[in-house]
């Protein structure tokens, strides 16, 4: 999960070098995005063989194809349990609501239109909901919840690496979670999630050059806010 980090420590690197907007847009414009969009309306020319495998899943999944829907699910489960994680802070919590992201994109697939909709946008879209009523409810008032973050190195770290490594993870996630909300989100889209510009504007609701500048303000915040051993 964390090689997403990597992205978004990339892009704050570059804030920080960097003090022309223009090329910092450009920039983070390029970083390419870790999920394949599932496609426009239908009948649009779409040239990716991904995006068409999946938008014929989704096309599927509405019809009551369970097996399609499981595909989906395969395809979009680590993008929106990242998307979580760093929204809750607790792996545990992070599954729950993750799962119950699917469930309730289950439940109402029957009722998802590609007018002007995504389908990882439209899952997303849940989670944040799911996010803001977990927040709003008063059991999230009195819950810590502050997991170890987990690893990914596949050989076994030294400790000065296992404490490093733990340790500037948590400082991004607590960075990130300083900033607007629509700031935040947005970066959590786009990094941790990779979801493309066009998906991240879907998902907030708000236009392709909105979240490009949602995106350099937040990474510029990013770049100024957190400390020198965490970037």
């Amino acid at each position: 999960m964390w090689e997403n980090c990597g992205r978004l420590r990339v892009a704050v690197a570059l804030a920080r070098t960097h003090a022309d907007d223009h090329f910092l847009l450009a920039a983070l414009a390029d970083l390419p995005a870790a999920q394949t969009p599932a496609g426009g309306s239908p009948g649009e020319p779409d040239l990716d063989p991904e995006a068409q495998r999946l938008r014929a899943l989704v096309d599927l999944a509405t019809s009551g194809d369970a097996e399609a829907f499981g595909q989906l699910y395969d395809h979009y489960v680590n993008g929106i349990y990242r998307f979580i994680y760093y929204r809750v802070g607790s792996a545990q919590l992070a599954e729950d609501l993750t799962s119950e992201t699917f469930v309730r994109g289950l439940r109402a697939i029957s009722r998802f239109s590609w007018q002007g909709k995504d389908f990882g946008a439209w899952l997303t879209t849940i989670a944040r909901n799911l996010i803001t009523d977990h927040f709003k409810s008063s059991r999230a008032r009195l819950e810590i919840v502050s997991d170890a973050v987990p690893e990914t190195k596949k050989s076994p770290p030294t400790p000065e690496e296992e404490v490093l490594t733990l340790v500037s993870n948590e400082m991004l996630r607590e960075a990130i979670n300083t900033l607007p909300q629509e700031q935040r989100d947005c970066i959590l889209m786009r990094f941790m999630q990779g979801l493309s510009i066009a998906q991240t504007a879907a998902a907030l609701g708000r236009s392709e050059g909105a979240v490009k500048q949602l995106q350099l303000r937040a990474v510029r915040r990013l770049a100024k806010n957190m400390p020198e051993d965490a970037r």
